[in-house]
């Protein structure tokens, strides 16, 4: 007996396309949550909303400080004359309080302070080293043309010995680098007025000599403030 045989049956249908129950689409799994880093995200914008409501806020706040008027020259006595009281917005910065103003003019000044500027405890000493051990002041009875016009306290001059022409004698400098610590009115007949120099105490005893005899002028040095 012929036995026939039955055609094998092809799992893919027309031109190689899958049967449908292979063509079902793989399961995905679901995303996975993070709640951790939502919840950091969230934190992050509250942390920023509120940094800038503390900044906006603050902005507003007022502080007293100190604010200089008048020059002050470096180891120069701090006077009350020279300060002011200034409404200031709290920027973090440490200036002195006006409440502390008292104590602020038993001190001296750590370099020259120009004014307007606002004071901070890095700019006064509670000695000054300009009027240490080995130094002098001396009284300065000047003319007209023995100084520049305009000289300040707190200002750094040479104090320079000016011989009269019969001497034959050339000019010289005594001191390189006097600070200017009292500067008087000018008098009414045209003398540039009595100004006080801190110098080493070295020197002092020729300068006041010269100085009575109207032999000193000063020459001022603006950039050794």
């Amino acid at each position: 007996m012929r036995t026939s045989e039955k055609p094998a049956v092809n799992s893919a249908g027309p031109a190689g396309v899958l049967s449908s129950s292979t063509s079902r689409k793989l399961p995905v799994p679901p995303r996975e949550r993070k709640p951790a880093l939502a919840a950091l995200a969230v934190l992050l914008i509250l942390g920023g909303a509120l940094a800038t409501t503390l900044l906006v806020m603050r902005s507003g706040d007022r502080i007293s400080a100190i604010r200089v008027v008048q020059q002050i020259g470096g180891g120069q006595k701090i006077s009350a004359n020279a300060l002011e009281e200034v409404q200031i917005a709290d920027t973090g910065v440490a200036y002195v309080a006006w409440s502390r103003r008292f104590a602020v003019i038993e001190t001296y000044a750590a370099a020259t302070i120009l004014p307007g500027t606002l004071l901070t405890d890095q700019m006064t000493v509670t000695a000054s080293q300009e009027l240490g051990p080995g130094k002098a002041k001396v009284g300065l009875a000047l003319k007209p043309g023995q100084a520049p016009a305009g000289l300040r306290e707190g200002d750094r001059v040479q104090v320079i010995h000016v011989p009269g022409r019969s001497s034959g004698a050339q000019s010289r400098v005594l001191a390189p680098n006097a600070l200017v610590h009292i500067v008087g009115e000018p008098t009414r007949t045209g003398s540039a007025g009595l100004i006080t120099v801190i110098v080493d105490s070295t020197v002092s005893p020729q300068i006041a000599a010269y100085a009575s005899g109207g032999e000193i002028a000063v020459a001022e040095l603006p950039g050794a403030r």
